[in-house]
């Protein structure tokens, strides 16, 4: 068996002298913090529960429980809601308060421990067992702990303003080692939890070791207090001795005829602004310095205007952090669907993205990029996200900027230095979270004056821009908050390092039946209304509508439909104001009327007419493009020759496409003497791309062996020489320039496939598409069974 543990009984004089405690007691729930026997203290009774119950003691032993409630937040003051350790007390004296209340002093007299509850109504009433203190230590350690108690205690006494000399006296005519503990106990600021545990500690020995622990503690705290208050005076009294150095300055400086009223005091509220946010100690210490630099600057002086300046800028910034908003989706997905027709991948993709934002406004996110042909909306759903999300709303194009000043500003140390388009768009919308539109992202330019696409790479890092520097600025300002969206017309020209930092987002073109749904739904309601016919009620035709979208604006967007509806818009207006009718209905052969002869024609040369001719898919900057190539023999030396101002790679897939083809044919002689001259309309437009090698070799086989291609069929792909079909991009743009253009059968590359997944089911409807993975299947579907015999 182990050592027990020899216990010491402290002898202590009877608490009460005729009268013995009962093993039944009212409890009186206790808030904050416990009571410890030996004190004299009141209690404010408010609630009626208790009021006649205690009345009732009052009048009869006067004896009561108070015990700690363990959670006070709850309310509930039930038996389970109670520690088990208390004290019993004797209601020395009751006062009847207005509100109907109890104010009641109470002497405490010894601990009990609750063995069970009685009842819980009207007021909790319980079996108690009374605790007898005893000691595991010596007599001789106890006397060794309460010397060293009232050591600590005097000490804290001497350097904490709070201890009366009532409580020195005390500590003083104390001489019983329980009640010393249990007297400084109560003295001590700690928490609820401890001074329970003080309460509930039997052994004497181990009570005054927890005390002194707590007392310890207590006093290091008080000397850290004592160091901190000591510091802050002595910054007080530099800060008054300057206040007071800085108005002996003005005074002479008004008799010297200076200007008395300078506008320091706005400056001084900015640093006390600064001071009470959290900002990072660096723009503090900055201003302060300006601050005092422009107290001893001569206002004449040109230093002066520059630290002025830029004391402005740093005060019109709003360094306070944004109010907190939610996001809601619904109300996000009904903006984007009231400005916005279809594009419901990039509305999903917007709301995911809000989504996170909601569940965790502190995560970094990510840029949106915004990649599309002009005139699909890119511009117009970054208005519509900052509307639904409530904030303030800044575009900044970056179209042909050279300078990287205007990303990060000049250094103050130049001659009308200013801060860069990012600062001072903070600066005009005075908020922490607009939302910052960076217009044209594809068409920046490097100049002689710097990289302005490597000064975005900061700003658009989300692990960075927490502290993004302007060079005017100079000082870390929170650009986390801000949600940046970027757009392009074409990701070739973005710097992959500037790209990876950005989340790239899609968007197609327009397809003609959409055109038609976004021309009744927004665009004509929007042109109407700003040539002042909103109330006319002059409504298109269907067969009018896709004629003007056919005919006279065949572009991937909806830019070219605008101008041409203006158009027609400011006919019927001044026919308004001429007093004639207005039409009620504008139809299809009356456009011609408003808009002249069709800019469009229907495009013959996508119908192969003969052998020779291939039609293929393109993508450009605009969007998607049917591309026609046409093939012709001439005498001459074996070889291809390439009209259409095509580029070295397109040059390239002439050469694989003319070699592959000759290597199919039986007839290996048959291009001796023959030259093959490729030409692909419009002579004009630039062209470049792997993707027409397999069409090219289908208008050369098609030469070569007198069939001609089908109608209506379109194809795109990278042709190897081996006879491969490798895969290309922008399929999603292709397949809406072949549906606007009538093409119903389209040859694609099979590792494609899980692009084509991705197209919305409108755009695929109405076409039948072919995976290929070699040429041989090409030719299958192209040719049928023909064998490839050359045509001599």
């Amino acid at each position: 068996m182990g050592n027990a543990v020899k216990k010491t009984k402290i002898k202590q004089k009877p608490i009460l002298t005729d009268e013995s405690f009962p093993g039944k007691l009212c409890i009186l729930p206790v808030k904050i913090r416990p009571v410890f026997p030996g004190i004299i203290t009141p209690f404010i009774v408010q609630s009626d529960r208790y009021t006649s119950k205690i009345e009732e003691i009052y009048a009869g032993s006067g004896l009561i429980g108070l015990s700690l409630l363990q959670d006070e937040e709850s309310g509930k003051e039930n038996p389970q809601n109670l520690y088990d350790v208390g004290v019993i007390a004797k209601i020395l004296k009751k006062i009847h308060l207005p509100d109907g209340g109890l104010n009641i002093l109470v002497s405490t007299l010894a601990r009990f421990r609750i063995h069970s509850f009685i009842r819980d109504t009207p007021m909790i009433e319980a079996k108690v067992i009374y605790i007898s203190e005893f000691s595991s230590g010596s007599r001789s350690a106890l006397k060794a702990l309460m010397r060293n108690l009232f050591i600590l205690t005097r000490e804290l006494a001497q350097n904490n303003p709070l201890f009366t000399e009532d409580m020195k006296l005390t500590l003083v005519n104390l001489n019983e080692p329980g009640k010393m503990a249990d007297f400084v106990g109560s003295i001590l600021n700690l928490e609820k939890e401890e001074y329970q545990n003080i309460l509930e500690t039997e052994d004497v020995f181990l009570r005054l070791e927890k005390v002194i622990v707590f007392l310890k503690k207590e006093i290091e705290l008080v000397a850290l207090q004592q160091e901190i208050n000591n510091k802050i005076n002595d910054k007080l009294d530099k800060q008054q001795k300057q206040f007071f150095l800085r108005e002996q300055l003005k005074a002479i400086q008004g008799e010297l005829g200076a200007v008395e009223d300078r506008p320091e005091k706005k400056y001084e509220l900015l640093l006390e602004r600064l001071e009470t946010l959290q900002v990072p100690a660096e723009v503090v210490q900055e201003v302060r310095r300006e601050v005092e630099k422009l107290y001893y600057s001569d206002p004449n002086s040109a230093d002066y205007n520059v630290i002025r300046n830029y004391l402005d800028m740093v005060h019109s910034l709003p360094w306070e952090e944004p109010l907190k908003q939610d996001i809601d989706l619904s109300f996000t997905r009904k903006v984007l669907n009231r400005d916005h027709y279809r594009l419901d991948d990039v509305k999903e993709r917007i709301l995911e993205f809000l989504a996170v934002k909601k569940l965790n406004p502190k995560s970094d996110g990510s840029i949106l990029c915004l990649v599309g042909p002009p005139g699909v909306g890119k511009t117009s759903i970054a208005r519509s996200i900052a509307e639904a999300l409530g904030r303030k709303f800044y575009r900044f194009s970056l179209g042909g900027v050279k300078d990287e000043a205007e990303i990060k500003g000049h250094r103050r140390t130049y001659v009308g230095a200013l801060p860069g388009k990012i600062i001072n768009a903070f600066r005009l919308l005075k908020v922490k979270n607009p939302v910052i539109l960076l217009d044209e992202i594809d068409k920046l330019s490097s100049g002689i004056q710097g990289d302005p696409a490597s000064a975005l790479l900061e700003v658009l890092d989300s692990q960075q821009n927490h502290s993004f520097r302007d060079h005017y600025l100079d000082l870390p300002f929170d650009l986390s908050k801000t949600l940046f969206i970027a757009t392009a017309n074409t990701t070739d020209t973005i710097p992959l390092v500037l790209a990876d930092r950005m989340d790239i987002m899609r968007l197609s073109g327009y397809i003609s039946e959409e055109k038609v749904q976004i021309f009744k739904k927004f665009l004509w309601k929007k042109v109407s209304k700003k040539t002042g016919i909103d109330k006319k009620n002059v409504r298109f035709d269907t067969a009018a509508v896709f004629s003007l979208a056919d005919s006279y604006s065949r572009e991937a967007g909806m830019r070219g439909m605008e101008k041409m509806s203006e158009k027609i818009a400011r006919k019927l207006a001044l026919k308004l104001v001429q007093g004639e009718a207005l039409p009620k209905l504008v139809k299809k052969d009356t456009l011609s009327q408003y808009l002249g002869v069709p800019v469009f024609v229907p495009d013959r040369i996508t119908q192969p007419l003969q052998p020779g001719i291939a039609i293929g898919l393109a993508w450009t900057a605009s969007g998607g493009a049917t591309l026609a190539i046409e093939t012709l023999f001439i005498e001459g030396k074996e070889g291809v020759f390439l009209t259409g101002k095509l580029g070295e790679t397109m040059n390239e897939s002439a050469s694989i496409a003319f070699h592959y083809v000759k290597y199919l044919l039986s007839d290996k002689e048959f291009f001796t003497n023959k030259n093959v001259h490729i030409h692909i309309p419009d002579g004009a437009t630039p062209k470049d791309g792997p993707s027409a090698g397999i069409t090219m070799a289908v208008a050369i086989l098609s030469l070569a062996i007198g069939h001609k291609t089908p109608t209506g069929l379109a194809m795109t792909g990278e042709l190897t020489l081996s006879g491969e079909v490798l895969p290309v991009g922008g399929l999603r743009e292709k397949l809406v320039a072949a549906k606007r253009a009538g093409i119903k059968k389209i040859i694609y590359p099979t590792d494609n496939k899980a692009h084509i997944d991705e197209v919305p089911a409108y755009v695929t409807k109405g076409l039948k598409l072919f995976p290929v993975s070699n040429f041989a299947e090409v030719t299958a579907i192209v040719f049928g069974k023909t064998k490839l015999k050359s045509k001599e």
